[in-house]
C-alpha cells in the first residue's frame, strides 16, 4: 500500500499542495480511524529506526517518501498518509484502473485492525499502477522518472532481485507481515527491454522460505523473458 501512497504525495506535489522540499515535524502519535482516539507507534514494530530518534525535529517530505519506500518506514509512511489523506489515495488508484487498492489508514491501528478495517492490494492494481510508473504516464515523466529512482534504492531486495544478475536493476517495493510477504517491481533488462512483476504469498510461517520461494519464481520470469 506504500506505492499508492508515493503516487498520491508525487500527484499533489504536482497539484502545487505542497513541496517535496517543505518539512514537516517527527512525531509517533496518530488517530485511529475508529474514534480518533491516539495511539503511538514503536520503533521495535518497524523496520526503520533511525526516524523515532528524530521525533520532535523537521524532516522533508522527499526524506519521509524516500524512507517508506526503501525501508518501509511506518512512522514516515503514517505522516504522509496524514498529509496526503487517505481518501485521495483512494481515488487516484481509481482514476489509474486500480479498483481493489484500499488505503484506509496508517499502520499499527490496532482498533481498526481489530474492527476488519484493513488496507488491502491485489497483485493485478499492483501491475497496473507498476505499469503507469514505467510507463511514465502517471502525474508526469519527470514525476515516474523521481519516483522510478526512489524504488530504485530499495534496500529489501530478497525477492524480485535476490535471485538475479547483479548488474540487472530492479526498482522495487516489497512489504509483509505476519504469513504474508510480497514485492512488487520493475526488472530494467541489459538491453534495455523492461517488464514489470508482482509476486505475493500468503500462508507461509517461514519468512525465510517465502522469500527463497519468490526469488525462485522471479529468477524463472527473469530466464524467460530474457531468453526471447
Amino acid at each position: 500500500m506504500k506505492t499508492p501512497v508515493l503516487i498520491e504525495a508525487f500527484r499533489q506535489v504536482a497539484a502545487h499542495k505542497f513541496s517535496l522540499t517543505d518539512s514537516v515535524t517527527i512525531h509517533t502519535n496518530f488517530m485511529s480511524i475508529v474514534d480518533s482516539s491516539s495511539y503511538s507507534l514503536d520503533s521495535t514494530a518497524d523496520s526503520e529506526t533511525d526516524l523515532y530518534r528524530r521525533v520532535g525535529t523537521k524532516m522533508t517530505i522527499r526524506d519521509l517518501l524516500y524512507r517508506m519506500i526503501t525501508r518501509s518506514s511506518n512512522l514516515a509512511t503514517n505522516t504522509i498518509i496524514g498529509i496526503v489523506g487517505a481518501p485521495n489515495v483512494n481515488a487516484t488508484m481509481r482514476s489509474l484502473g486500480a479498483n481493489d487498492i484500499q488505503v484506509l489508514r496508517g499502520v499499527e491501528d490496532t482498533k481498526a485492525f481489530k474492527k476488519g478495517l484493513n488496507n488491502t492490494t491485489t497483485a493485478y492494481d499492483l501491475m497496473l499502477i507498476m505499469e503507469h510508473i514505467v510507463r511514465k504516464d502517471v502525474v508526469s515523466e519527470a514525476a515516474c522518472d523521481d519516483m522510478i529512482r526512489i524504488l530504485l534504492d530499495q534496500y529489501f531486495k530478497g525477492v524480485i532481485a535476490g535471485k538475479l544478475p547483479p548488474d540487472v536493476k530492479v526498482a522495487s517495493k516489497s512489504g509483509s507481515i505476519d504469513g504474508i510477504h510480497h514485492d512488487s517491481g520493475i526488472v530494467f533488462l541489459r538491453d534495455g527491454r523492461k517488464y514489470v512483476v508482482v509476486l505475493l504469498s500468503r500462508g507461509i510461517a517461514s519468512q525465510e522460505a517465502s522469500i527463497e520461494t519468490l526469488a525462485n519464481v522471479s529468477r524463472i520470469i527473469y530466464d524467460h523473458v530474457e531468453s526471447n
